[in-house]
């Protein structure tokens, strides 16, 4: 029998779906990203696998997603959390994985989450379900690992300068393309563009806070949200970024760029606009009404990754205070 056959007839190869989020999406309202991240991932038979190790918070950050995509109908909210290669590689974690039908990234630092999984048998687990259709998706420092070339350090700016950023490794889920966060509220186009410019076959992607790319078979993007999709395509650009030194601006002449919203439809391979359809109204559903510990932890999740010691610093502060009232 053919393999791609079986008793019933040919089978269908499931759709690979990757969905990297700008960061601080909607998570007392609409929450139009996250519903339709739940949606993907199962509905009502979802097991979503959260992967927190990027972030510097402690046990709320798994605590809020838990709580986010159980009250958006998720039947099962797994948490895994390693926090180094070694604890990646155990199996336990692997095997939380392949029974998931989602796999979510929290936000953070990108070279920490990437640092600790990439290469090691929890990585592994999730390049190997993503492949069989097991949909992946991340939100902030979670959204750039995915790509394949990621955005790994870098400062704010609108002006593309030589030594601005550094690129690293993701887990290379979508090839050709690097994905950057907090894309307009922290001013990171000059770092995209910098890293586009000194790599030219990369399509770069810029996403605003709470607007998403879903990703199908690394070809169809789809645009959600409520901001906007930055793209820019270098590849009959002309550059000085081979030649330049110290902090010089760069030269950057021809490139093609697209301010995509939330409806828009794009193709990856010819790197052209397929379709566009207002849908920016949006019915908000029927949740429960967030609790007031739902909307503080938000707020604190949304504003993490801007400086990571400005979180840490933030965290021992309220530690002493809670002490401090507590003291008799």
């Amino acid at each position: 029998m053919d393999p791609a056959t079986d008793a019933a007839g040919p089978r269908v190869a499931p759709h690979r779906r990757v969905m990297p989020i700008g960061g601080a999406e909607d998570k007392l309202g609409a929450t139009r990203i996250l519903r339709r991240f739940v949606a993907e991932s199962g509905g009502p038979e979802a097991r979503i696998v959260v992967c927190p190790t990027a972030s510097a918070l402690g046990p709320e950050i798994t605590e809020l997603y838990e709580k986010l995509f159980r009250r958006l109908g998720a039947a099962e909210v797994v948490p895994v959390r390693p926090r180094d290669r070694r604890e990646a590689d155990k199996e336990a974690f692997a095997e939380a994985v392949e029974g998931a039908t989602g796999v979510f990234f929290t936000g953070g630092n990108q070279m920490k989450l990437a640092s600790a999984i990439r290469g090691t048998r929890l990585g592994d687990a999730v390049v190997a379900a993503y492949e069989r259709g097991v949909m992946v998706g991340g939100t902030s420092a979670g959204a750039s690992v995915v790509s394949e070339h990621m955005v790994g350090y870098g400062s704010p700016g609108s002006t593309p300068k030589f030594r601005m950023v550094g690129q690293a490794q993701g887990l290379g889920l979508l090839p050709g393309v690097i994905v950057d966060q907090h894309f307009s509220q922290r001013d990171r186009f000059g770092r995209l563009l910098n890293l586009v410019a000194s790599s030219p076959d990369l399509l770069g992607v810029g996403l605003d806070e709470d607007t998403a790319i879903l990703v199908t078979d690394e070809s169809e993007l789809e645009v959600v949200g409520k901001g906007s999709v930055f793209l820019v395509d270098m590849r009959t650009a002309l550059s000085d970024a081979a030649t330049a030194r110290g902090t010089a601006p760069l030269m950057i002449s021809g490139a093609v760029v697209h301010f995509l919203p939330n409806g828009a439809r794009f193709d990856l391979t010819s790197r052209m606009l397929v379709s566009y359809r207002d849908q920016s109204a949006v019915e908000p559903g029927e949740l429960p009404e967030p609790t007031h510990d739902l909307a503080r932890i938000s707020r604190r999740v949304a504003a993490e990754g801007v400086d990571d010691a400005v979180v840490a610093r933030n965290a021992r502060r309220r530690r002493r205070t809670k002490e401090h009232k507590e003291t008799p």
